[in-house]
């Protein structure tokens, strides 16, 4: 186990071993946290090549549960691009044909942004939707986020040197200059991803492996933004394939299906 800082990092021979497992993990924390007391289980899923590893995987890892325990799923997305459902660019509308399609969460309980909207109002109308989701909590609290970071150390629409990182009071923020496009999204905010139960990172590819030496090894006096989350009182993970951790000093966990 690494160092408090970092979490647990697990390490897995191929992206489709760290999928299989990704998605088992999930399975898990659904079924625990719907035996649980509030008996639901929020999950929040950033894009990107995220999609197709859970769409390949989390079907069949959610399935033994049936369409009960799915029912009591709350689904949200980490961030989001403003752009029509049909784009290519956009993370809900990627879910909602690869994954959604066979992972029957009721659409009640997907919660979207409006992407009709211009981005400061999507971004409160987003903000809106998850606290009615979330009655009770001062702060939207994720029992899991799985989340990707760039080469960048960007996560979410969190990009380095952006002021969005300073942001304490909002939610959710709108961004209309992100650096990656297209250039009008809207993300949640450190406050929410510090407030999960637990996040999971999840990185592959040698693409990655500077990035992810300088996050988890390095103690640098501006962190670059997936080095700022830091769950409060939840549990932080990362899943990494070999040739993201190629460069990795610190101790982690070896994984293998095989």
């Amino acid at each position: 186990m690494a160092a408090p800082a970092a979490g647990v990092i697990s390490v897995f021979s191929s992206p489709q071993e760290l999928g299989a497992s990704l998605a088992q993990l999930v399975a898990q924390r659904a079924a625990c946290c719907l035996a649980g007391a509030r008996a639901r289980f929020a999950l929040g899923l950033s894009g990107g090549s995220l999609v197709s590893m859970l769409a390949r995987e989390l079907p069949a890892a959610a399935a033994p549960a049936g369409p009960a325990s799915l029912a009591r799923w709350t689904l949200g997305f980490c961030d989001e691009r403003l752009v029509p459902f049909e784009h290519a660019e956009s993370t809900y509308g990627l879910y909602r044909t690869h994954l959604l399609s066979r992972l029957p969460i009721p659409d009640s309980q997907v919660i979207t942004i409006d992407p009709q909207l211009p981005v400061e109002e999507a971004a409160e109308d987003y903000a809106k939707k998850l606290r009615q989701a979330f009655q009770g909590d001062s702060i939207p609290v994720f029992d899991l986020l799985i989340l990707g970071v760039g080469p960048d150390g960007h996560t979410c629409s969190l990009f380095p040197d952006h002021p969005l990182l300073q942001e304490r009071e909002k939610i959710v923020a709108p961004i209309s200059d992100s650096p990656k496009p297209p250039p009008q999204r809207v993300t949640l905010t450190l406050p929410v991803l510090n407030a999960a139960r637990t996040v999971i990172f999840v990185a592959t590819g040698e693409g990655k492996a500077a990035v992810l030496k300088r996050i988890l090894e390095a103690k640098e006096e501006n962190p670059l933004p997936a080095a700022l989350v830091q769950p409060h009182t939840g549990k932080l993970c990362w899943f990494l394939d070999e040739a993201a951790a190629r460069l990795l000093t610190v101790p982690f966990e070896k994984h293998s299906t095989l």
